[in-house]
């Protein structure tokens, strides 16, 4: 089910609420300038046994996109980490994963269930991406409107530019390309750690907001530093 539930799409004008995780528990071993932290082989063998060897697999292959993805270009940072997300998490309804109506889910959760809806895939591409050097500023987490569907859907959008026509990264399309050429998506508004925008085709929209007052992620974030898994 591509919709976002209806629930989470309140006016504009109403606060969308949004803060950004610093994601990292005792569980994991910092590196020094990093988001993400290190997986010890005991915190492996603790995702094995409880969520089996292929959760296991997932987590190493992240680990190691990771660890190598920090010296390619941008372009090839987009598309590994939209195509690792989009090859090894089915999509799936929130009902279904979570027996909830809505939940946003951390990148951890994610790849220990190994399934997620638009909103998952979305925020876990958008936290990778920070963890492999590409600043924030140039990354959305968007709301679209699926045309001929009336759907509401969730991608993550890339900025060249401040001016650049921006780059969908979709769950869907798993081609990344010009927000321009994706003829079946309406943007609504858009957001990521710093700020909220109203969303436009070719360019990156209107301010309205400042992430820093907002808290739509809390309960994400809370999540992420009480129980990731």
């Amino acid at each position: 089910m591509l919709a976002v539930k209806a629930r989470v799409f309140v006016s504009i004008s109403v606060l969308i609420f949004v803060s950004v995780a610093v994601i990292g528990v005792v569980f994991f071993k910092p590196q020094k300038g990093s988001v993400y932290f290190q997986l010890e082989p005991a915190i492996l063998g603790a995702i094995e046994h409880k969520f089996g060897s292929a959760a296991k697999q997932r987590f190493v292959d992240w680990q190691k996109l990771i660890d190598t993805g920090k010296t390619i270009t941008e372009l090839e940072k987009l598309q590994q980490v939209n195509d690792f997300f989009n090859h090894n998490i089915a999509f799936s309804d929130d009902l279904v994963v979570w027996k909830k109506a809505d939940y946003w889910a951390t990148p951890f959760e994610l790849l220990s269930k190994g399934a997620g809806d638009c909103e998952d895939y979305s925020i876990a591409k958008y936290f990778t991406l920070v963890e492999l050097g590409i600043d924030q500023s140039k990354l959305r987490i968007t709301y679209v409107t699926v045309l001929g569907l009336n759907n509401r859907h969730m991608v993550l959008t890339y900025f060249e530019s401040s001016h650049a026509v921006p780059l969908v990264l979709d769950n869907i399309n798993p081609n990344i390309i010009a927000s321009t050429d994706r003829k079946d998506l309406s943007p609504v508004y858009s957001f990521n750690g710093s700020g909220l925008w109203l969303a436009k085709m070719k360019s990156s929209g209107q301010l309205v907001g400042n992430a820093d007052q907002l808290n739509l992620w809390a309960n994400l974030k809370q999540q992420m530093l009480e129980k990731p898994f």
